[in-house]
């Protein structure tokens, strides 16, 4: 006997207009106006222009409410999908809606993006000014090729970490090259006398060593490269008495040396620049007028976009013409689908916009003495649960919005994924920003004599006595959070 087990299963569906929404919001606003013009090419029906621009017609109600807040959106999203799903042509949707002449989305005004963008400096590529450099040797074919093929291997931060071997089969492979492992080693010396000094070594001591050889020689860069030389994994531990006794050195000679190697540019790949053109340009400003603070979106946010008249006009046609022809009704259907697919779309960059402003009107309500004096000690703690409940909407739409947006201050352009930290409990019955913890556990460690660097057991009775309710695992985890090291890796001679 067979035995009928039934299941319920309850799921969730986003429909098309809601996932648009959800794309759009993670959009950066350097990148919103490319996505904008991606959609004005794909759909006719959508046009950019002021709705003010555009004369009503006379059957279209002019007091249009278009510019009202768009705080519900699923609901209108839904009533659109069930409209697309209506066999019936409705006319009225189209020649009557408020919404069809466009509207003007509120922003701080076209006069002021200039000063939204802060450049980032543009320089060649590391490869670009490696291959001219290249250039300038006098190489045969051959070599040529397997200098190429060696500037390709070079990693982000200026090393060659693939084996010789590896790159000698590539070369067999993908360019028919029978080249030995020494003569790949040859035209990778001559590569490492580039600058950036450094470059092209195969790990960090390599590194370090062809930086010193490129000093002028003298007493403190001889003892320097023996120290990487000779005693590299002693120095990497900071186990500094066992390298002064190994080399006999003194502890002026020592001090000198260390220094120097510190001094050294570990990531010389980094030196290399961009590629292209970048703009950091904020999702919002905050003025502080008098005391007063003032949010504003970017004018990049608040794009003017319509629907098409033509396309409305076509259906005025359709209206006054003898419904009953076929290819004339398959004609209005495309230009209906048409349709409803810039609404949609208009609709997602509105809702987008009220969510940025509701969200960052809730961070700076609950910030409000830190973007007043820019002091991080004012930070208090705050999650995503917090904004989520502040504003009636789900955590993973705060979430979108704290981890692709920024905020233009007095005190520089800050990403929003900056405000949020958990809690630590004090003396007083309070709660302080971790960020407050961090910042004053950095401090601690500043002033802390760095021949004698304190421990975690240490810091932890300090801010215990500051009244901050910390336990070591938590000062352990703050300080790999701000890449502090151990207290032995700290001590310097």
């Amino acid at each position: 006997m067979q035995r009928l087990d039934l299941k319920q299963l309850l799921s969730q569906k986003l429909s098309p207009q809601q996932i648009q929404f959800i794309k759009l919001l993670q959009v950066p606003t350097a990148e919103l106006e490319a996505r904008i013009k991606e959609e004005l090419e794909v759909n006719p029906a959508l046009e950019e222009g002021d709705a003010a621009d555009d004369p009503a017609p006379d059957n279209e109600d002019t007091n249009s409410d278009a510019d009202d807040d768009f705080d519900n959106t699923e609901d209108d999203f839904a009533e659109e999908e069930a409209r697309r799903d209506d066999d019936d042509v409705d006319l009225g949707d189209y020649l009557n809606d408020d919404e069809i002449a466009g509207y003007k989305m509120q922003g701080d005004g076209p006069g002021d993006e200039e000063d939204r963008e802060t450049p980032i400096a543009f320089s060649g590529s590391l490869t670009d000014a490696l291959m001219d450099q290249l250039g300038f040797l006098n190489l045969d074919e051959k070599q040529l090729a397997i200098g190429e093929q060696l500037i390709g291997s070079i990693d982000q931060d200026g090393y060659i970490r693939r084996e010789l071997q590896a790159i000698s089969n590539d070369l067999a492979f993908s360019q028919n090259i029978d080249a030995s492992v020494e003569e790949i080693e040859d035209v990778l010396r001559r590569i490492q006398a580039f600058d950036p000094p450094g470059i092209a070594a195969r790990d960090l001591q390599e590194c370090l060593l062809l930086q010193l050889e490129r000093r002028d020689p003298d007493e403190v860069t001889e003892v320097a490269e023996q120290i990487v030389q000779d005693t590299f994994d002693e120095f990497t531990k900071k186990h500094y008495p066992k390298i002064q006794q190994k080399l006999e050195l003194e502890d002026y000679e020592m001090k000198a040396a260390i220094d120097l190697i510190l001094k050294l540019n570990p990531k010389p790949g980094g030196t290399g620049g961009a590629t292209r053109v970048q703009y950091v340009i904020p999702d919002f400003i905050i003025a502080n007028e008098e005391g007063q603070l003032q949010l504003s979106l970017n004018a990049r946010n608040a794009p003017d976009l319509r629907i098409s008249r033509s396309y409305a006009d076509m259906f005025d046609a359709y209206d006054k013409s003898a419904k009953k022809d076929k290819k004339l009704k398959e004609t209005v259907t495309f230009v209906k689908q048409k349709l409803d697919a810039a609404k949609w779309f208009i609709d997602a960059i509105k809702q987008r916009q009220n969510t940025l402003l509701r969200t960052m009107e809730a961070i700076m309500r609950r910030q409000y003495e830190y973007f007043l004096e820019g002091d991080e000690s004012k930070l208090r703690p705050m999650i995503l649960k917090d904004i989520a409940e502040d504003i009636g909407m789900d955590i993973s739409t705060v979430s979108r919005v704290a981890n692709s947006k920024s905020v233009q201050t007095e005190f520089g352009i800050i990403p929003l994924k900056f405000f949020f930290s958990e809690g630590i409990a004090t003396d007083a019955g309070e709660d302080a920003s971790s960020r407050e913890v961090k910042a004053i556990l950095k401090d601690i460690i500043d002033a802390e004599n760095k021949r004698k660097p304190l421990s975690d057991d240490k810091i932890e009775k300090m801010l215990n006595e500051k009244g901050y309710n910390i336990a070591r695992r938590t000062v352990a985890k703050y300080r790999e959070q701000l890449n502090i090291p151990v207290a032995r890796l700290r001590k310097e001679l």
